[in-house]
């Protein structure tokens, strides 16, 4: 139940960061859409007219009443918080009271609004001082309307300073597509000059959401992910030194659990071709946080293709109290307490939703359903068949094993032209190349224990650049001159000591790069070459040791490693949705 609005104590305000929040058009959507949030609104209506520097954001939320109408535009006056120590347990996305009484300055404010639960609405229009000058009953359904006109109208020089109104315009698109990211359950219209201008239909998930912002990418192309992960109790000293609040006691209680939301774009079927689409939010509010999409960068790092960057959005649902927001003006950038720990569970998230588990494998449960509604059939007409088809006692432990650990269970059984497993699974089966699937089974290994063993003999290179040999002593091989324009490498990386072509594996190091760009030229040197005859027992190791990687999606190089031919696309090819005797025109 609504509080009422009320004036902050002087105390409370004095710890507050201070500062402009409104500074475009894009700052007023996002102020007056975020206290639409916090009235519970579930359809918001945002309205821009650029030439005349007008906004109207229209909600269904709560609604106030007529006190809480005429206070709403004092300084420092809000319904969020009322004492010092509700700075640490903030919930809201607004709790400083500073935009409605700015945007009265700075424009002409005017607000409609009712209460749920009452008959009567109000119209409210406000001073430069945020005082109320007109109040009036008027028609309107319970909600808030509010209409900020002639924006920096008096403030001529503000508007010259700005971007162009194009640019403004670009800016409260994004503005309104990161805000419904984090409240997806939300409708969306938005208008311009009167016509509609986009939609965002509500979603349960972001993953519904992310497809109609990035029109590219398909809901199937995004992985989703929810893990609860327990609350730490206390914020690590070093980060509270890095990172000073100013609450002269944070208070350490028993948290409940948090929540990491995690949507993925798979690396095998969309990236960008800039890092512009790794997002951080917390607590239902983006936010910049160098240090996590770094973190994000950093466990997808080998998983896309060449100059391209992955899709991520990642939501940190956490207890209030590990959060200080009040770092920015427009709270765009917080304190997060202990932020190692942070860093591991995301790292971890990330891991488990690029495993090739059955929960990451939607065709699956559609499959299940195909063969549920195809035994139905078949017991209703005059076919029976027998589908107790039991399996060997080693297909049995395997199955057992990939249970255990999570993983979906691979069967090899034919290599196709020398070049490709083919293997089952229960949602049907792929083909997987067995070179990028060596490759990147190499690769993890080598960035888990990059080993340098000793050549005997050594192995002689020519006529190397003073480059390539100081490239070959950063990756720490051991090289010095053998004669004129001669070098011997006592030392190499242990997949190529054994190797014939050891020495052009040492040449190609030479050629630049940093020690993952030597390590993912090693792994491809010392993959199975395509066109190599395997058994079947080699195919199912390779398969087992791939399908345990951390990124079993992409080779290190970016390329997709298999190609999926699901049961239920089968099923659809083979018409088996048919009716039994139906078909035959029974």
């Amino acid at each position: 139940m609504s509080v009422g609005i009320q004036t902050l104590p002087q105390e409370v305000v004095n710890l507050i960061a201070a500062g402009e929040v409104i500074d475009s058009l894009a700052a007023v959507v996002r102020e007056l859409v975020e206290n639409a949030l916090d009235a519970r609104a579930s359809r918001i209506v945002v309205s821009v007219w650029s030439d005349q520097w007008r906004v109207r954001v229209a909600d269904n939320g709560s609604g106030m009443s007529l006190e809480d109408l005429q206070q709403a535009a004092s300084a420092h006056s809000t319904s969020k918080i009322r004492t010092s120590d509700d700075l640490w347990k903030i919930s809201s996305l607004g709790f400083r009271g500073e935009a409605l009484h700015s945007l009265a300055a700075l424009a002409d404010l005017e607000i409609l609004s009712r209460l749920k639960g009452t008959f009567e609405g109000w119209r409210v229009t406000y001073d430069s001082q945020g005082e109320p000058i007109r109040s009036e009953t008027v028609a309107i359904a319970p909600g808030t309307v509010v209409t900020v006109s002639n924006l920096f109208g008096s403030w001529p020089v503000r508007r010259k300073g700005l971007p162009t109104i194009s640019q403004q315009l670009k800016i409260v698109q994004a503005t309104i597509h990161q805000i419904a990211l984090c409240h997806p359950c939300v409708t969306w219209q938005v208008q311009q000059n009167e016509r509609p201008w986009f939609t965002i239909s509500p979603g349960k998930t972001a993953q519904q959401i992310l497809p109609q912002i990035l029109k590219q990418v398909r809901q199937t192309d995004l992985q989703q992910l929810t893990l609860e992960v327990p609350t730490p109790l206390e914020s690590e000293e070093s980060e509270r030194e890095n990172f000073p609040s100013t609450s002269p006691t944070a208070p350490t209680p028993s948290l409940p659990s948090s929540q990491i939301q995690l949507v993925l774009g798979l690396p095998d079927r969309c990236h960008r071709r800039r890092p512009d689409w790794v997002k951080v939010a917390t607590n239902r509010r983006l936010v910049r946080s160098p240090e996590l999409e770094q973190t994000i960068l950093s466990a997808l790092t080998r998983t896309c293709p060449r100059d391209r960057y992955p899709i991520c959005f990642l939501h940190l649902q956490i207890c209030p109290s590990q959060i200080d927001w009040n770092r920015h003006p427009a709270k765009a950038e917080i304190y997060l307490h202990s932020l190692s720990y942070w860093k591991e569970q995301v790292s971890s998230a990330i891991e488990q939703a690029l495993r090739l588990s059955p929960t990451n494998l939607p065709e699956a449960t559609h499959s299940q359903r195909v063969e549920k509604l195809l035994k139905v059939s078949e017991e209703k007409g005059a076919y029976h068949v027998s589908r107790s088809i039991q399996p060997a006692p080693q297909a049995e432990e395997s199955a057992k094993n990939a249970a255990e650990i999570g993983l979906i269970s691979l069967k090899a059984i034919a290599q196709v032209h020398n070049m490709y497993i083919l293997a089952e699974h229960p949602t049907g089966m792929w083909l997987v190349e067995q070179h990028i699937a060596h490759e990147r089974v190499l690769y993890e290994q080598l960035c888990d224990r990059w080993q340098l063993v000793s050549l005997e003999p050594p192995v002689i290179l020519s006529n190397l650049s003073t480059t390539q040999v100081e490239q070959l002593q950063r990756l720490g091989l051991d090289i010095e001159p053998f004669g004129e324009q001669l070098w011997a490498v006592r030392n190499a990386p242990e997949m190529l000591q054994k190797r014939g072509d050891c020495a052009t594996a040492l040449l190609e190091l030479s050629l630049g790069g940093d020690l993952q760009t030597a390590q993912v030229a090693t792994a491809c040197r010392s993959a199975i070459r395509n066109g190599t005859p395997l058994s079947l027992p080699e195919m199912q190791i390779l398969l087992d040791q791939w399908k345990s990687t951390r990124n079993p999606r992409t080779c290190p190089h970016g390329r997709p490693i298999y190609l999926s031919l699901e049961e239920s696309a089968l099923a659809r090819f083979f018409r088996r949705h048919w009716v039994i005797g139906k078909s035959h025109g029974i």
